[in-house]
């Protein structure tokens, strides 16, 4: 009997090939730019910009520069000219663009210039070095402008919307499991609607607020010194009167310390402020200040966040001087940076002179962001020239010329 030897060739064992992906898209951010007083903005010369302030994109600076005599002699008799300018350093920054000049009768009659459309013809508009910019010399014919509803009560709207471009390989696993947001919030916040098991109460003028002890030490620095550190004679009592804080205030500094979001009342209703109803009146100031006082950072800095949103010349006095007793850095910050930019018009305010007779220091604050100053060393920065000539030539204040001192 013969044995038959059968050979073949192994072939090696299979197995999933790996997956990877190059995604490219845009980062998208956008800018409102009011341009106020337009008719005297006009005759500032050949060259010469009005800027935005700058934004920040995909990691990068950018500004909008509007000019009023065009950016070219040859279109300074007919054209307005508007470009996005990169105002951080960069190299070979991919981007497309969009300016809109908006309609302001309602109608919504827009004048668009946007790169984003015209992408695939063209590809990105590549910017190489900070400074380098994209826009229009001829945006839009002067005549036509000024008789145009673009322009109303001598004011200008421009949105600017920037498109970085980013590219990124993704590693996607074959088995992936989504998990969604944290809740804890939400359950945090039905134990304060439900109470279940509070130990403590507050009477805050009249009203009763109950809570819970150990979830108050934990969020909060001044509670943790009263309930566990046993700084407080009254520890154990079961209800604390507080008389430092309206209920609203308190009521809303609760709902922050459950939830770790702001109340409906204070994150929607504006918090404009007038002669009649001072900022520091309002419930986003008197909750900055619980703040402040209750060691709650995270809630100082969104409150910090929304009164940013009401700084122009009227308020910014009084905001600062809000900013500054509640050592809210950050707000401080703004502010005496849009002061320095804007000193001759705020020093006629009301805003000013009472931050004059509370916080008399920040006036020399003020006159160092001007100067380009960090505490007493001054930085090798620009002086803003513009403002200098407003304290030495146009700045007043209640009639009295403002001299600079030497």
């Amino acid at each position: 009997m013969t044995r038959r030897t059968v050979s073949s060739e192994r072939q090696p064992p299979q197995s999933s090939p790996s997956i990877s992906r190059s995604i490219t898209q845009t980062l998208n951010g956008s800018h409102k730019f009011l341009i106020q007083g337009y008719s005297l903005a006009k005759g500032m010369g050949v060259g010469k910009h009005i800027a935005s302030d700058v934004f920040t994109v995909g990691g990068y600076q950018w500004a909008i520069y509007f000019y009023p005599d065009g950016k070219n002699p040859e279109d300074a008799s007919n054209y307005v000219s508007v470009f996005i300018a990169l105002a951080s350093e960069g190299t070979d920054v991919r981007a497309l663009f969009e300016l809109t000049l908006v309609d302001q009768s309602g109608q919504g009659k827009h004048k668009v210039h946007s790169h984003f459309d015209r992408s695939l013809e063209s590809g990105p508009y590549t910017l190489k070095y900070k400074g380098s910019m994209w826009g229009y010399k001829r945006f839009f014919r002067r005549n036509l402008l000024e008789s145009s509803e673009f322009l109303k009560n001598d004011c200008l709207k421009i949105n600017c919307t920037v498109g970085v471009v980013v590219s990124a390989t993704d590693c996607p696993l074959l088995n992936s499991i989504h998990v969604p947001e944290s809740d804890i919030g939400s359950h945090f916040g039905t134990l304060l609607e439900n109470m279940e098991g509070s130990d403590v109460t507050f009477d805050v003028a009249g009203e009763r607020f109950p809570g819970h002890k150990i979830v108050l030490a934990a969020r909060s620095p001044e509670f943790r010194s009263k309930f566990l550190n046993g700084m407080d004679v009254d520890t154990d009592k079961q209800e604390i009167v507080v008389t430092d804080l309206e209920p609203k205030v308190f009521k809303a500094m609760l709902h922050f310390i459950y939830r770790d979001t702001l109340t409906e009342e204070a994150d929607v209703v504006p918090s404009t402020s007038s002669s009649d109803f001072p900022v520091c009146e309002t419930l986003i100031a008197k909750l900055l200040a619980a703040a402040d006082k209750y060691g709650l950072d995270r809630l100082k800095l969104m409150c910090e966040s929304r009164l940013c949103n009401d700084i122009d010349v009227n308020s910014v006095a009084r905001i600062l001087t809000l900013a500054d007793q509640c050592h809210a850095a950050e707000l401080k910050a703004v502010c005496l940076k849009f002061a320095a930019q804007n000193l001759a018009a705020i020093m006629r305010t009301d805003g000013f002179e009472s931050m004059k007779e509370k916080c008399p220091w920040l006036q020399s604050e003020i006159l160092k962001t001007i100067a380009g100053c960090e505490g007493d060393t001054c930085s090798t920065g620009e002086k803003s020239q513009s403002v200098w000539a407003q304290l030495s030539d146009g700045g007043e204040t209640n009639g009295r010329r403002v001299r600079q001192r030497h």
